[in-house]
This record gives C-alpha cells, sequence and structure tokens, in this order.
C-alpha cells in the first residue's frame, strides 16, 4: 500500500474544541530556553572565527593550516554532535524526559565555559567537541519531551517552537558577535562563549517544575501520575480519550522490541530509521549550516569587509526566525512530504541563483577590483530568501515529523538516530567547506544543488504523512498495530470526574478495537 493511501484507514476521534490548556503552552515556552541555548552555542563560532582578537590569540594569520583548524572546529563540534545524538536516549529512556534535557544542558554548560577559557588550539578543539556532544544532546531531547506533551490538532506549530526558539539564539550569538567586533580588546572573543552558559543554566530550575512526558510515565506504568498530567496539559474531554488511547496502544507496545538492534532489523523500525535518517541528511544537503557557519566566508568571497560580512550574517539569521515563525502556519495546513519537498526545490532554486551571480560577478580579480554593487547585493538578497524559504518549510518541520514518525517505546531512539543525520552531513561539509570555498568557488554550490532536487523527489514520492494524526495512530502508516478509539462526546462531556483509575476507563462510554495494517 502507498505510504499516503494509508492515512485515511487510520480513524481516531478525538475532541474536536480546544486541545489544550495555557499551561500546556506556558510549559512548551520554558522547554524552549533550552533550544535556545543549543542555537546560540551551534551559531556562536561564525562571528568568533572572523574576530581579529581570536585570529590573533591562536596566531591563526600566521599558520598554514589555519584552513584546517576552521574547518576542525567546526566538524569536530558536528562530530560530537554525532555521538551525544546516538547517546540523547539513554537519560531519556532511563530516567525520564526532563532527565534526558537536564544532563546535556550541564554539559553545555561545562563546556562552554572552558571554551571561553581555552589557552591554545588542542584545548579549544576539544571542548569544542564536548560542546557539540552535549547541545546535540539537547536538540534531540527537547523535541521527544515536546512531542509527547502537545495535543494532535496543533501538534505541527508547538513543537515548531523548538527550532523558533533555536533560530533566537542563533541571533542572539551572531548579533552578540557583531557588536563585540567593535570592541578592542584581545580578549572579547572568549566573552562570546562566556554568555553561553548562562542560557543553559536559565532552564535548570525551570526542569523542576515542568511536567515529565505522560507518555513516558505510563511506559513505565506510573498512571495516576500520567493521569495528573495529562489534565492539566489538556481539557478534560481530550485529556480522557488521550489518557484511554496512550494505555491501549501500550498493552501491544510494551510486548515489542525496544534494542538498538531491533531499530534495523524490525521492518517497520527499519523504515521509520530510514525515512528519519534520510530526511535530515536531506534537509542539510542545501546547505544552510555551512552557509551560517562559514558566513563570513562566504560574504568574504563576495568582496565585503569584515564589519559587512558579520552584519549580514546577523541579518541573515535573522531572516530565519521570521521564516520559522510563517511556518508555524504553514505545517498546520500543507501535508508534510509536499511541504519538505517544495521547500527543498526552492531552496535548490535560490542556490542555482546564487551560483550563476558568484561565478560571473564575483569570481576573477578584475570583477572584485570594479565589482557591479547591484550583482553582489543580489548575491546577498539570494542568501537571505534561500533562509527565509528554507525556515518556512524545513527547518522546524524535521523535527515535528521525527517525533511523530517513531512510537513512544522508541521515540527518543528514532530521534537519535535522526538528529544524528544532522551531524553526520555537517561533520563531512563543514570540514570540507574551507578549503572547497578557496579552491572551487562557486562550483562548491553545485554539490548541494543535484543531490538535493533529487532528494526532493524521494520525498514527495515515498515519505508518508503525519499531519493531525494522534502520535499512536502514525503506526498504522508504517504496518505497525494499532488502536482506534471512538468517543461519545455528550457522554464525555457530562462526566465530571477529576481523575480516572484504571477501572474507571473500562466503565467510560469508549470502544476501542486493535487494528493491524498490512506492511
Amino acid at each position: 500500500m502507498h505510504p499516503k493511501t494509508s492515512q485515511a484507514a487510520t480513524h481516531v476521534e478525538h475532541y474536536h474544541g480546544r486541545q489544550f490548556r495555557f499551561y500546556n503552552i506556558i510549559m512548551l515556552l520554558i522547554m524552549a530556553i533550552g533550544s535556545m541555548a543549543f542555537g546560540y552555542a551551534n551559531a556562536g563560532i561564525a562571528p568568533v572565527a572572523a574576530q581579529p582578537s581570536f585570529i590573533h590569540t591562536f596566531d591563526l594569520d600566521k599558520r598554514g593550516d589555519a584552513n584546517n583548524i576552521f574547518g576542525l572546529m567546526n566538524s569536530l563540534y558536528f562530530a560530537g554532535g554525532f555521538f551525544g545524538c546516538l547517546s540523547s536516549s539513554l537519560a531519556a529512556d532511563k530516567w525520564g524526559r526532563r532527565w534526558g534535557i537536564a544532563i546535556p544542558t550541564l554539559i553545555t554548560i561545562l563546556a562552554s565555559s572552558l571554551m571561553s577559557g581555552s589557552v591554545n588550539i588542542p584545548m579549544f578543539l576539544f571542548f569544542r567537541f564536548v560542546s557539540g556532544f552535549g547541545g546535540f544532546m539537547l536538540l534531540a531531547a527537547i523535541p521527544v519531551w515536546m512531542s509527547e506533551i502537545a495535543p494532535p490538532n496543533i501538534r505541527g506549530a508547538l513543537v515548531s517552537v523548538h527550532n523558533l526558539a533555536l533560530l533566537i539564539g542563533y541571533s542572539v550569538a551572531t548579533w552578540i558577535g557583531y557588536g563585540f567586533f567593535f570592541i578592542d580588546s584581545t580578549k572579547i572573543w572568549r566573552g562570546q562563549f562566556g554568555i553561553q552558559p548562562f542560557l543553559a543554566l536559565l532552564l535548570l530550575p525551570f526542569l523542576l517544575v515542568v511536567p515529565e512526558s505522560p507518555r513516558w510515565l505510563l511506559l513505565k506504568d506510573r498512571i495516576e501520575e500520567a493521569e495528573k498530567v495529562l489534565f492539566k496539559l489538556h481539557p478534560e474531554e481530550e485529556a480522557r480519550i488521550e489518557l484511554l488511547q496512550i494505555q491501549r496502544q501500550f498493552e501491544i507496545d510494551r510486548h515489542l522490541q525496544t534494542s538498538w538492534l531491533s531499530m534495523f532489523t524490525k521492518r517497520s523500525y527499519r523504515k521509520r530509521v530510514m525515512i528519519g535518517f534520510g530526511l535530515t541528511v536531506s534537509v542539510q544537503l542545501c546547505g544552510p549550516l555551512v552557509i551560517n557557519n562559514y558566513g563570513p566566508t562566504v560574504y568574504a568571497l563576495l568582496g565585503y569587509p569584515v564589519e559587512k560580512q558579520l552584519l549580514y550574517l546577523a541579518g541573515w539569521v535573522t531572516t530565519s526566525i521570521a521564516g520559522s515563525l510563517c511556518s508555524l502556519y504553514l505545517i498546520q495546513i500543507v501535508p508534510r512530504p509536499t511541504l519538505f519537498a517544495a521547500g527543498m526545490i526552492a531552496s535548490v532554486a535560490c542556490l542555482c541563483a546564487e551560483a550563476g551571480l558568484v561565478a560571473k560577478y564575483a569570481t576573477t580579480a578584475e570583477a572584485l577590483a570594479q565589482p557591479n554593487e547591484a550583482a553582489l547585493n543580489a548575491a546577498v538578497a539570494m542568501f537571505y530568501v534561500f533562509i527565509f524559504v528554507l525556515e518556512c518549510t524545513l527547518g522546524g518541520v524535521q523535527y515535528v515529523y521525527l517525533g511523530e514518525i517513531f512510537p513512544t517505546h522508541i521515540r527518543s531512539k528514532g530521534m537519535a538516530i535522526g538528529t544524528s543525520g544532522l551531524s553526520f552531513m555537517n561533520t563531512i561539509w563543514l570540514q570540507a567547506a574551507p578549503v572547497a570555498f578557496s579552491t572551487i568557488g562557486w562550483k562548491f554550490y553545485l554539490c548541494f544543488i543535484c543531490p538535493a532536487t533529487v532528494a526532493a523527489v524521494v520525498i514527495f514520492l515515498y515519505f508518508p504523512d503525519t499531519k493531525g494524526l494522534p502520535l499512536e495512530s502514525v503506526g498504522a502508516l508504517f504496518g505497525d498495530e494499532v488502536v482506534e478509539v471512538t468517543t461519545d462526546q455528550a457522554t464525555l462531556k457530562g462526566h465530571e470526574e477529576s481523575a480516572m483509575t484504571r477501572q474507571d476507563l473500562s466503565a467510560t462510554a469508549v470502544s476501542a478495537r486493535f487494528v493491524e495494517k498490512d506492511a
């Protein structure tokens, strides 16, 4: 059965009114502080690498291997991120989703503090690796928690807050870097990393008050705690339906395999892994982090001085926030595969225009000696259009999708594998970028354009759509056994109890049956 046609076979009648309480929104916004902390950590290197104080501290203006060192600063961060992603499920599965967020927060605080105090390049590179490890653990852990507390009808928009906050962290880091450029101090670059721990420190006390994931609590048979959380997060009518559906689904899922090996040996799990890992790799085939992390290099190739390089980078990241805000609307109305494919094709179109402008107006010494200002400004504008389009359609939606396609008992492992694709791809891109920009120049964009186009077609044709489905119903798209629940709304509205025991649930006017779909 084609993945896009199987969605209609799964019917779950959830509450048709507002499915969330404002407490739910507030908790999501609080957790987004961690997303912002990751964004700051991820973006901080780009303005620092262009700072004269940083370059002089480590004599990078005198070393013949400077390009390789700049490459290592980025590739080691993402190499650490790759292992951090794969480690993120350990604490989240064993001790809870909140501990899965608290541990990488502490690692991020330690790593950023020691990067700020680095006395030589080896020390800086080591803690850059550790920062990537902690940061990407955080990146993988937060969307899992968000997915598991958000109601189905607006889950896409709510979980996309993760990416929006991430981009705000990016923006803060780049604007601070731009401001620090004007401070005459040989140590000012240390301040860029010295600020970073405070965002992570701000999150820690809040982790004591945000609720644990009700799905994790039910997975651990902590039924009463899960009930209380669900009734705080959602209106009574929706909480009852969701509680029953989760419990009934867990009666199936608790007997299923949960090992790392099963992620690759069980057919429906393997299909999810291929889709999740393939999605994040595909998004990075468009090269957004290459343009971000080497923004100053990209703008230098267009002939702009350091001040303009940092200014354009900060403006570029700020534009991404506008794109992320638009995605909060688009994700609610456009099928996921269509949104991904359209975004990748539009991003590729921008890169094609960029490659053409750079090839014609910013390649030779003569062209840069007598620059065509209009053409160079157009090249900068193409980057801005590129990031706006990408964040509208791809940036935050990928994390939402990863949280949707994996069931609760393997969701943290699935998110770990999926986000590791982002780290994996950028370990390659960011190590190669300095040498590629200095040798093949505009032709490097072809390395993004060609594979990203192919990936867009594959995603559109073969990825299933999960928009609006309850998490417990998504399994039908992958051939898993799922629970179908239908509810008498009038009976639920008349039911005034504030909590339900397992015995109460069986007495409710709710019918459930198990449905198994063909793989």
